[in-house]
């Protein structure tokens, strides 16, 4: 899979995937939660060039025909860009072939669900405790101590 734009392009790396660590950790910051979806899911990054890349997404299967972003994060420097969003776009293109969900978790914070939210999710269901339950540390967002996980979908077709 492979997409390209008039400065960057999107690639499904599938080996050393812990290569991209330090841009995974943006979204997700425990190295252990990365651990568990990285290896079964799709991960895509977007370069610059070959060297450069910019921003990564990890899509898992949950189900038939549902998938779920685990992981979207983008490099401080290219932030508030596009960037993220023509990745949504691309991984929702990307998907539609095989599936009718896109499943999307994050924490309670106005930022990242309003993102969502322009992206096309809409609100699905709350995970109770899940920050405070699977992290070791407590996670901020905001300035908000992250408790619950607030799911959203989309619609692929």
């Amino acid at each position: 899979m492979f997409e390209r734009r008039m400065d960057w392009q999107i690639k499904q790396v599938t080996t050393n995937k812990k290569q991209f660590l330090s841009l995974l950790l943006l979204a997700d910051e425990q190295e252990s939660m990365i651990d568990r979806y990285l290896d079964r899911g799709d991960l895509f990054v977007m370069y610059v060039d070959e060297e450069s890349w910019i921003a990564v997404a990890v899509v898992t299967n949950e189900e038939e025909g549902v998938y779920e972003l685990k992981n979207l994060a983008v490099d401080p420097a290219y932030q508030r860009k596009g960037i993220g969003r023509q990745m949504v776009d691309f991984l929702c293109r990307h998907y539609q072939q095989t599936g009718h969900t896109m499943l999307v978790g994050t924490g309670d914070s106005r930022q990242t669900v309003s993102f969502y939210q322009s992206c096309g999710f809409t609100y699905s269901h709350t995970l109770p405790g899940f920050f405070t339950e699977n992290y070791d540390h407590p996670i901020i967002e905001d300035g908000k101590v992250l408790t619950d996980m607030i799911y959203f979908r989309k619609r692929l077709s």
